[in-house]
C-alpha cells in the first residue's frame, strides 16, 4: 500500500488498472501490426521496429501529438489515421489516436483519485469508438485497393489475435462505464433510503 492508494476509491483504482491494461493492450496491437506491416515503421523515420515502438510509447505517455496527425486529437486524429489517403505511419497514427480517444474519455488523465470525476457516457462512447475503429481497420482499403493494414488472418489456421485484443479493451471500457453508472444509481438510492429511514425506519422502544 502507498500513500497514493489512500486517495483512491475502489472505482478510482479499477479505472487506473483498466487504463494501464488498455494502454498495454494498445502497445501489443502496435507491435503485432508493425510485424505484419513493416513498411509502416519505416515511414516514420525509425531505424528499427523497436525504435518505432519506443517513440510511439513516448508520444502516448507524454501526451504529445504525432506530426503526421497535424495536431489533431482523439476522434479527429482517429478519422485521419483511417483515411485511405493518409501517407504517414498508419500503425503509429492509429494506435496513438485510439489511446488519445480513451484517455480523453477519462478526463485526460491515466491515474485517478478522489478528486477526479469520470463520466460513464463518455467511457461508453469510447468503447463504441474502439469497436468502430476495429471494424473500419478490417474493412477499409487504401488507394490501391489493399487493406489499410494487414491484421487478422483467415487461413487454414484462423488468427484473430487482433480481434481478441480489441475485445479486451472494449470489455474493460464497458465494465467501467457500467460500474460508474451503477455507482451514481446506488448513490441516488442510498439518498432516498436515508431520507425514508429518517422518517419510517426508527428503532422502536423495547422497554
Amino acid at each position: 500500500m502507498t500513500t497514493a492508494d489512500l486517495a483512491q476509491t475502489d472505482i478510482n483504482r479499477m479505472a487506473t488498472l483498466g487504463m494501464r491494461a488498455n494502454l498495454e493492450g494498445l502497445y501489443r496491437l502496435a507491435d503485432k501490426l508493425y510485424k505484419r506491416n513493416p513498411r509502416e515503421w519505416r515511414k516514420g523515420g525509425a531505424a528499427t521496429q523497436t525504435q518505432a515502438m519506443t517513440q510511439l510509447r513516448a508520444a502516448i505517455e507524454g501526451r504529445r501529438s504525432l506530426p503526421a496527425l497535424r495536431n489533431l486529437r482523439d476522434v479527429k486524429a482517429l478519422s485521419l489515421s483511417l483515411d485511405p489517403a493518409f501517407s504517414g505511419d498508419r500503425v503509429a497514427a492509429f494506435v496513438y489516436s485510439l489511446s488519445d480517444t480513451i484517455v480523453a474519455a477519462h478526463g485526460g488523465t491515466t491515474v485517478f483519485y478522489l478528486s477526479d470525476g469520470l463520466d460513464a457516457q463518455r467511457i461508453y462512447n469510447a468503447a463504441r469508438n474502439v469497436e468502430i475503429a476495429a471494424w473500419l481497420l478490417s474493412s477499409r482499403h487504401d488507394m490501391t485497393g489493399k487493406p489499410l493494414l494487414l491484421a487478422n488472418e483467415l487461413t487454414d489456421v484462423r488468427n484473430v489475435s487482433f480481434e481478441r485484443e480489441f475485445g479486451k479493451i472494449i470489455g474493460r471500457l464497458d465494465l467501467l462505464a457500467e460500474m460508474l453508472d451503477e455507482k451514481y444509481r446506488r448513490a441516488g438510492i442510498g439518498y432516498v433510503q436515508n431520507v425514508l429511514g429518517a422518517q419510517f425506519l426508527q428503532f422502536l422502544p423495547v422497554r
